[in-house]
């Protein structure tokens, strides 16, 4: 585990040049709040910053080739596996909450100096878009880490639009097939089924799409050659 954290810290180090870049999307956060009234965006867009910032880690490991390097240390390409899943994991989950927390206190700095003009709070509405947003991240680092792992870090980005632009394709037509299906569907009843339990099911998806990627990634890694 020990060794683990070192990789994990070694990735945050790399990462510190982006504090510049943080600190410009948080402003912008709440610009766009002040200007619009809608919070709905700001955890999405910070959540989705902070799971792609994660990703770059990939590119100053295959700059630096520090992988052959490290894998002369006492470690494996295992824990290096899961050090990028831990750190990509814990930034989406540190965005989601680090922008629902901040998307509360411009909401409410802006309700308290603006009482004529507030903005609605929904706060079901915003944990919903929030698990959203940490949902749809988790897609993209669920396909591009094995890409990466497969075609490096530039091509791997190539081959990750491909894929989410023929899952996109795929969802389009599944969701036409069904609309224009000549068996009756119930839509009241799967909306209801989705109020229910919508976000616990999002959360199991995403537990499953990380533990597949794992699986994958780990597959390709251990037959790749540094």
């Amino acid at each position: 585990m020990n060794i683990i954290k070192g990789l994990i810290k070694k990735d945050l180090y790399n990462l510190s040049s982006y504090k510049m870049s943080l600190l410009i999307v948080i402003i912008f956060c709440g610009i766009a709040i002040i200007g619009t009234g809608n919070i709905n965006f700001g955890p999405i867009l910070i959540c989705t910053i902070m799971g792609m910032i994660s990703l770059s880690t990939f590119s100053y490991d295959e700059m630096s080739k520090s992988n052959k390097y490290i894998l002369t240390l006492p470690t494996n390409r295992k824990e290096i596996i899961k050090s990028k899943y831990i750190l990509a994991i814990g930034a989406t989950i540190l965005g989601g909450i680090f922008g629902l927390v901040l998307t509360i206190i411009i909401a409410n700095v802006m309700n308290y100096f603006r009482p004529e003009n507030l903005i609605n709070l929904d706060y079901g509405s915003l944990i919903t878009t929030t698990i959203g947003g940490m949902f749809g991240i988790s897609l993209i680092q669920a396909i591009q880490i094995p890409s990466i792992y497969k075609w490096g870090a530039e091509k791997g980005r190539v081959q990750m639009f491909i894929l989410v632009f023929i899952l996109i394709l795929l969802v389009l037509g599944i969701g036409y097939l069904i609309m224009n299906a000549s068996f009756n569907i119930n839509l009241e009843t799967i909306e209801n089924v989705m109020n229910q339990y919508g976000l616990i099911l999002l959360v199991l998806l995403m537990a499953i799409m990380y533990l597949i990627s794992y699986k994958v990634s780990n597959k390709i890694y251990r037959n790749k050659e540094e």
